[in-house]
């Protein structure tokens, strides 16, 4: 089978595309025929080594994947040959990824495709859909009539987050960094788009929500904990799903007076049962229409080591999705 893999970590050109062996099929995996994956700024991060994770060599990169069971274990009960299904959780713990005409995955680890549903639209919401799920549900609740303030709301995960926001009846409030972008977020039901480059986003907070805020979701990297503990309202939540390496100032005092809480996540670090359960409301999410990602691009797999370096590039305004 043809597969995009690395041999060791480091930069994009590091990426092969040749033929390796097809994948041996264990009693409790499944042998899943690939009909396209996606690329996540993780992805990257894995490939580079700058997120060091035991990686078995030669390396399939990737996470997601929709596809075709072909074949599944002794053991295996829940999946027929002919189901579609999906992950976005391979390429970790020592499993292989996804960039392949063909993966053997850990029955546990797939969930069936809603029927009548694309390859290429599913896709490409898998990455930010968990993302959503774990933040709003798994780590902490949003609910009905509350204020939610997205930096970085025209990201994938920023547009996933506030869609499943708008349908949960939360006011939303986000930043963009063009108009294009800023046309998406309202287009998604953004009550209030702040241009990061010009406008000052606390101000706009104040604006959006002068009783305080009731939950703050930090994408874009840094969080200025002095300016925003303030503007929060008594139990307020503060999600964030990116950093830097650089000490924070935190004003403790405000931060417990207020009641608020703190959560920090990965998605790489779910349980199987986080992923069971967001799995559930990703697959209600995509039924339903609320889950929709913009697609930058649809590429060969072949083409997988210019879709990273794109990756990395920075400036896409939709998610790359590739197809063997």
């Amino acid at each position: 089978m043809k597969a995009a893999f690395i041999e060791h970590t480091g930069d994009a050109s590091g990426i092969r595309f040749d033929e390796l062996s097809m994948p041996r099929v264990g009693p409790l995996d499944v042998l899943v025929r690939v009909e396209a994956v996606a690329v996540n700024h993780v992805d990257t991060l894995i490939r580079s080594g700058r997120y060091p994770l035991p990686l078995p060599m030669p390396f399939i990169i990737g996470r997601d994947m929709v596809g075709t069971v072909e074949r599944i274990g002794s053991g295996v009960q829940p999946f027929n040959i002919g189901n579609r299904v999906w992950s976005n959780c391979l390429g970790i713990e020592g499993l292989q990824g996804t960039f392949a005409e063909f993966i053997a995955a850990p029955a546990e680890r797939l969930f069936h495709l809603p029927d009548g549903i694309e390859a290429i639209e599913a896709v490409a919401i898998l990455h930010s859909g968990l993302t959503a799920a774990m933040g709003l549900f798994s780590k902490t609740t949003l609910r009905a009539g509350e204020t939610l303030f997205v930096n970085g709301g025209s990201s994938s995960v920023g547009l996933a987050v506030l869609h499943v926001a708008k349908s949960l009846g939360a006011r939303v409030a986000v930043t963009a960094g063009d108009e294009e972008k800023a046309k998406r977020c309202r287009e998604a039901g953004a009550e209030v788009v702040v241009d990061y480059r010009h406008e000052d986003i606390w101000e706009a907070i104040k604006g959006f929500a002068p009783n305080g805020l009731d939950m703050y979701w930090e994408i874009a990297p840094g969080i200025n904990f002095e300016r925003l503990i303030p503007l929060m309202a008594r139990e307020g939540r503060i999600i964030f799903v990116t950093g830097g390496d650089e000490p924070l100032p935190f004003p403790a005092r405000a931060f417990y007076l207020r009641n608020l809480s703190l959560h920090g996540f990965t998605v790489t670090g779910a349980s199987i049962s986080e992923l069971r359960a967001c799995a559930e409301r990703i697959n209600t999410w995509l039924s339903s229409g609320v889950l929709k990602a913009p697609i930058q691009a649809v590429l060969p797999l072949a083409d997988a080591a210019k879709a990273h370096s794109l990756q990395e590039a920075g400036g896409l305004t939709g998610k790359l999705v590739l197809t063997p």
